[in-house]
């Protein structure tokens, strides 16, 4: 069985460690705790390893945020996974910093990334790992803020949470989507 784990952001060392590529840094993480290493291919990076008997491919696309669905849709078809093994991770302004929604499906809210894909993949239904990267900025300066560095006082509740949030990915692989959002979104 095959899980494709996607985690959003933007390629360039401008992007490094931005609220808005949290889900580069979680995919970061959990793959470095599968001794993965991500490699440059098609529409993205790509880290590949296994768990329990099931295949993970994790991408990190390279098509930019607001074209991310190319990517997704690409690595669906070339490894012939069903929607209901997909994961994509994001950052959320609607949640608190450092907190975690899983769910098994829904809408963009918003956010260009889950839009495009939505739009691509023509469905809403797949399930997706929001990391909430708060809402502290001032009327009209929302992109300074997404794409800013956390601040000294946030990185260690992030760190922790990316923490959390890998260890969400693996149970969305290994037990489901119910039951890791039955332990996730406590």
């Amino acid at each position: 069985m095959k899980y494709l784990v996607v985690g959003l952001g933007n390629p360039g060392a401008e992007y490094a460690h931005t609220r808005h590529n949290i889900g580069f840094d979680v995919l970061d993480y959990w793959a470095s705790q599968h001794d993965a290493v991500f490699e440059d291919s098609r529409y993205g990076w790509i880290a590949k390893f296994k768990i329990r008997g099931r295949q993970v491919i994790c991408l990190k696309p390279t098509t930019y945020m607001n074209l991310s669905g190319n990517a997704v849709r690409y690595w669906l078809n070339q490894e012939k996974i069903d929607l209901t093994n997909l994961l994509v991770i994001t950052d959320d302004l609607n949640l608190t910093t450092g907190t975690l929604r899983l769910r098994g499906k829904g809408s963009h809210g918003g956010h260009n990334g889950l839009r495009h894909i939505n739009e691509v993949l023509m469905t809403e239904q797949y399930a997706r790992l929001r990391f909430g990267v708060g809402d502290q900025f001032e009327k009209g300066k929302q992109v300074n803020y997404v794409l800013g560095k956390w601040s000294d006082e946030e990185k260690v509740l992030i760190e922790n949470s990316i923490i959390k949030a890998s260890a969400a990915a693996q149970a969305f692989v290994t037990d489901g989507i119910n039951r890791a959002m039955n332990i996730y979104n406590g």
